[in-house]
């Protein structure tokens, strides 16, 4: 699934673009030890961490595209992360629930 369609599903904005970002499977959680050792490689990852590290967990994992829920904003610092690190961003009105079935088209990760 393309960047531009996770942001469209859940009636998100693209905050940090990534060209090409594709993502194949899709995790959910706020535990960023957790989000490390089950999210996948090419994921999107949907949260509502929106800092610094966020990007840190999601450079060794290999997501490549975080939903921010609930409308949170992105700070300047983790912005400049992302793509530094070629991570893309998506902030989204809607709760992790409901993002989640929005793109319950994935699958979800399995490692």
């Amino acid at each position: 699934m393309t960047l531009e369609e996770v942001a469209k599903r859940t009636a998100g904005s693209v905050e940090v673009d990534v060209h090409g970002a594709e993502v194949s499977c899709a995790y959910a959680g706020d535990l960023l030890s957790d989000v490390m050792g089950h999210a996948g490689e090419d994921s999107v990852l949907i949260t509502v961490q929106n800092h610094l590290n966020t990007i840190a967990v999601c450079t060794l994992a290999g997501i490549r595209v975080i939903v921010i829920c609930h409308g949170r904003p992105v700070p300047p610092d983790m912005a400049e992360a992302a793509k530094r690190e070629g991570v893309a961003i998506v902030v989204t009105p809607l709760s992790q629930y409901a993002a989640a079935l929005a793109l319950s088209d994935l699958p979800p990760c399995e490692r």
